[in-house]
């Protein structure tokens, strides 16, 4: 018998998604703070302390829920969303940037997915969001997320995003990946997550790739974005921060003043 909650759902949109959740009468779902968009009257939202799974006893037990949430970069609250009312009713949220929103049915993945730090989106009420510790210093040091990074657990649908395309990879047992550091989202408790150097003087110096691969053995499946959050923003800072490159122009700032970007 499932734990958590059974909803159905539904994802509109291309680059900028909604998530919408239908709830049948006294379902409920739990989304991080802000990512709310709209829902029917006759649904009731309430703020948590902690994760809103319902599995931690006592205070002390919501402290360090919540203190865990913290940890990851999310919020030390969560919201509920509840159908009071007669038939399904339905409450959408909305993704952060651009990019696509990852259905997970974690029963179907054993039960456990590991992702990125700020991934979760939302999920339905029962899901258990924590964290995972990298147990090998290498892959907490150089791999891209930390030491730290945020698991999934339970047996209901749980909803991730992701920036720009999104590519979800089957491994075979001991298939091995090597992937930008930035752009691993998630992946199931049975891959091997870990770092590997750049080969080469000249990769590592002028490569622009950085100084280490992802390194992701399997069994098990994995997600991957094509557009990591660091990365668009330090192309929004360097547009905006100072002096724009001007790449393949001979006329350089010239350029700017003609064309009326030279603000």
């Amino acid at each position: 018998m499932l734990k958590n909650h059974e909803i159905d759902y539904r994802i509109h949109g291309e680059e900028m998604q909604i998530v919408e959740i239908e709830l049948d009468p006294q379902e409920s779902c739990v989304a991080e703070s802000g990512s709310f968009m709209m829902m029917n009257q006759e649904i009731k939202m309430e703020t948590l302390f902690g994760d809103g799974s319902g599995q931690q006893q006592g205070f002390l037990g919501k402290l360090m829920s919540a203190g865990k949430r913290l940890i990851t970069g999310e919020s030390l609250f969560i919201t509920a969303f509840t159908n009071m009312g007669q038939g399904k009713k339905s409450v959408s949220f909305a993704a952060p940037y651009p990019g696509k929103i990852i259905p997970m049915d974690l029963k179907l993945l054993g039960g456990k997915v590991i992702c990125q730090k700020d991934a979760f989106l939302c999920a339905a009420r029962g899901v258990n969001v924590g964290i995972e510790f990298q147990r090998k210093l290498g892959t907490g040091i150089f791999g891209g997320e930390g030491f730290i990074m945020q698991k999934l657990e339970g047996d209901g649908l749980a909803f991730v995003h992701a920036g720009g395309l999104v590519i979800e990879r089957e491994l075979q047992p001991g298939e091995v990946l090597k992937v930008d550091t930035g752009c691993v989202v998630a992946y199931t408790q049975q891959v091997d997550f870990d770092v590997e150097f750049v080969r080469g003087i000249k990769n590592m110096v002028f490569g622009g790739e950085g100084l280490f691969f992802a390194i992701l053995r399997g069994p098990g499946k994995v997600w991957l974005q094509s557009l990591p959050i660091s990365r668009l923003a330090s192309r929004v800072l360097a547009y905006g921060g100072g002096a724009r490159k001007e790449e393949g122009s001979i006329l350089g700032g010239l350029g700017n003043l003609l064309d009326g970007d030279g603000r």
